[in-house]
């Protein structure tokens, strides 16, 4: 079933959540162009204008040339945040969300630590860390995370022999505090339960 595009196809709460202003972009998610990750943007549906409301109805507008997005895929998505970042538009809707609040940086930190972790090269790896501890970890950074000091000391050390577990505890953190704090304001969100009413058919993105 596709949205309506007509203003009170959703609540004025939805109508009004303001995309954040562009950022560095984000996997799935787009990592920060400081990193320079070759991944696709698409994927995470990073925009430098307009608000939420407008870019999801896009979206749902699209050619069916790409997969369904059902209302069982959604309702999964409640289940634990883990099934919601293993869905490909679960993790794009609720980097949407985060980023309607200014608040995606502790998924943009995730998202990047799973793809450094696929690196293979030592030499890549090392580089790759020195960029992402500028960017996250150090303290006043560009795109700085909530995490302690003892933590932050913990990386810098790993820093000096980088390895895939590098990051493992601040992504660990960071998890954790998305975990506790906002997937479960994501599922509360009109973002979500109006998406969530409107796929008891299936839709298109």
């Amino acid at each position: 079933m596709q949205l309506e595009n007509s203003e009170s196809s959703l609540p004025k709460e939805t109508a009004h959540v303001q995309s954040a202003v562009a950022m560095p972009s984000l996997a799935t998610l787009t990592p920060p162009q400081h990193l320079n990750m070759d991944i696709d943007k698409k994927a995470i549906g990073y925009s430098s204008g307009g608000n939420l409301k407008s870019r999801l109805q896009c979206k749902l507008s699209q050619p069916s040339n790409t997969e369904e997005l059902c209302f069982e895929e959604m309702s999964q998505w409640s289940q634990s945040l883990e099934r919601l970042l293993s869905s490909k538009y679960g993790m794009k809707i609720f980097q949407a969300f985060l980023k309607s609040e200014f608040s995606d940086e502790n998924l943009e930190f995730w998202v990047v630590c799973e793809d450094y972790k696929k690196i293979k090269s030592s030499f890549r790896m090392s580089s790759r860390a020195k960029k992402i501890f500028k960017l996250y970890i150090q303290a006043e950074a560009p795109r700085e995370i909530n995490i302690d000091h003892k933590t932050r000391e913990v990386i810098r050390t790993n820093m000096k022999v980088a390895s895939a577990v590098c990051f493992e505890e601040a992504q660990k953190i960071v998890f954790g505090l998305m975990e506790k704090d906002s997937y479960p304001r994501f599922l509360k969100s009109d973002i979500y339960r109006t998406l969530l009413d409107s796929t008891s058919a299936p839709m298109r993105m």
